[in-house]
């Protein structure tokens, strides 16, 4: 089976919330990616996942105004199953890099 199918079942973001909402109004402010959100899910909430981490980064060279932005995740997990993992989006912060767009 293929692992980022499986991880898949085992990953998932909290899409019906406010919070979902807002690192989708977040994301677009920054970023020059012309790829939707919707379709970097899953590659996102693998990587976090491997690296352990609760946050992911845009980097400068992708975002609009040249600087690295962090978007953090509160994960939970279900009661009932509790191998899923649930991200929850809690915010973002911005973080100076020295390969800022210069303007």
């Amino acid at each position: 089976m293929n692992e980022q199918r499986y991880m898949q079942n085992q990953l998932q973001i909290d899409i019906r919330s406010e919070s979902f909402y807002q690192l989708q109004e977040d994301f677009y402010r920054y970023s020059t990616l012309d790829t939707p959100l919707t379709f970097l899910i899953d590659d996102i909430l693998a990587s976090m996942a491997k690296r352990q981490k609760n946050y992911f980064k845009l980097s400068a060279q992708k975002s609009q105004d040249g600087y690295e932005h962090r978007f953090y995740f509160k994960i939970s997990s279900y009661p009932e199953n509790r191998l899923v993992r649930l991200y929850t989006y809690t915010g973002m912060d911005t973080k100076w890099s020295r390969d800022a767009k210069t303007g």
